[in-house]
């Protein structure tokens, strides 16, 4: 086990750590290390400093979020959005007549999925340096969060989207389930892309056999297309309507221009996530503020923000006549469906966490706290 001392520093690096301290803790913390002072499995694309420490404790963990470090920006773009989306939720849930509305449930569960995203984000970016083990299960939770809130889309727009023409469609009529198979599939390939596959690829005694250390861009495109596929899907009686639809049936409202404002800035935050700008652009100038990542965060947090009001404005405004036409809501095909995605999803990250929480010891120390840990 580590003693958990912070592995002894070079004196170059250990006046670095010292002057960050003393510009940005607010408490006095543990100083952060180099890229080359870590293991490679807590590497980021051209961020050079501010890791943390590669075992930090849970109270380290939660401490780092007040001392600036390469990752204090990722928790908290992600952990304060929660509550407004929180705010949001409890808002719809205290209406009187919430839980008896039918038509008001493709809403909550949107917002339910608004809320567990973020806050499964923040907190796998939060404890992610607890161990190598850690990080893998802490990211196979976000990935799983990621893909629910995806399906929250779905449902949302089932329900108050789809453009006049599809209403009642054959495409309607499969679009959750589809939905569910996308979610099931977007987990598992998510999670697949960081180890490959639990016990063939990676075990008890090596977790980081495959992708992110033997093929790092590989595991970028994997993980790209498990989240871009599901949402193109979710998105196409959106993008029809939008862009494609012309005449009658065409749902031209006031909610379209939110809709438009909401998918520019989706299409922004796959450009960050995918290009690791700009940061690629001059390594170690962005390790702190303005990294990708960061950007990444508030660009999907203000899209969710109007991909909301977009969802808000067309179930007021088309209420009387979807409740006329279009398929009902039930139980099955909004909270129902949910659950189904969020016990197979459960299931898959605990498939793929199983060889990381019964393995032995963790075997990748950096250089200098070999000196200090004993495994």
């Amino acid at each position: 086990m580590c003693s958990g001392i912070a592995p002894p520093l070079s004196p170059e690096s250990g006046t670095e750590g010292r002057s960050s301290g003393k510009m940005f803790s607010l408490i006095k913390l543990r100083r952060v290390f180099t890229v080359h002072q870590v293991p490679k499995a807590f590497h980021e694309d051209s961020i050079i400093s501010g890791y943390r420490h590669p075992r930090s404790s849970a109270t380290d963990c939660v401490l780092s979020l007040f001392q600036l470090t390469n990752e204090t920006l990722n928790v908290w773009t992600h952990f304060l959005p929660t509550w407004y989306f929180l705010w949001k939720l409890m808002t719809v849930l205290l209406m009187e007549d919430a839980w008896y509305d039918a038509y008001t449930w493709p809403l909550l569960v949107f917002l339910i999925s608004c809320c567990v995203y973020p806050l499964a984000s923040s907190c796998a970016h939060t404890f992610s340096t607890m161990s190598t083990r850690a990080r893998h299960i802490c990211y196979f939770f976000d990935y799983g969060a990621l893909s629910l809130y995806s399906f929250g889309s779905a449902i949302s727009y089932s329900a108050y989207v789809f453009p006049d023409a599809w209403v009642n469609s054959t495409f309607h009529a499969y679009y959750i389930p589809v939905a569910v198979l996308n979610t099931i599939l977007s987990t598992s390939l998510s999670c697949y892309s960081r180890l490959g596959l639990p016990f063939l690829h990676y075990n008890h005694d090596i977790d980081e056999r495959f992708s992110e250390r033997q093929s790092p861009r590989l595991s970028k495109v994997l993980r790209i297309l498990a989240f871009a596929y599901p949402y193109l899907f979710d998105n196409i009686p959106l993008f029809y309507r939008l862009l494609l639809c012309v005449g009658e049936g065409c749902t031209d409202n006031e909610a379209n221009s939110i809709h438009l404002q909401h998918t520019s800035l989706a299409f922004l935050t796959a450009f960050l996530f995918a290009t690791h700008l700009p940061e690629r652009l001059a390594p170690g100038r962005f390790d702190y503020i303005g990294h990708s990542h960061q950007l990444f965060h508030v660009c999907a947090i203000i899209g969710t923000h109007f991909q909301m009001k977009a969802i808000e404005a067309d179930m007021v405004l088309r209420q009387s006549q979807l409740l006329a036409t279009a398929p009902p809501i039930t139980f099955n095909n909004t909270v129902g469906s949910s659950l189904v995605c969020v016990s197979i999803s459960l299931g898959i990250i605990c498939l793929f966490s199983l060889p990381l929480l019964y393995g032995s010891s963790e075997t990748h120390p950096t250089k200098t706290e070999g000196k200090k840990c004993k495994h």
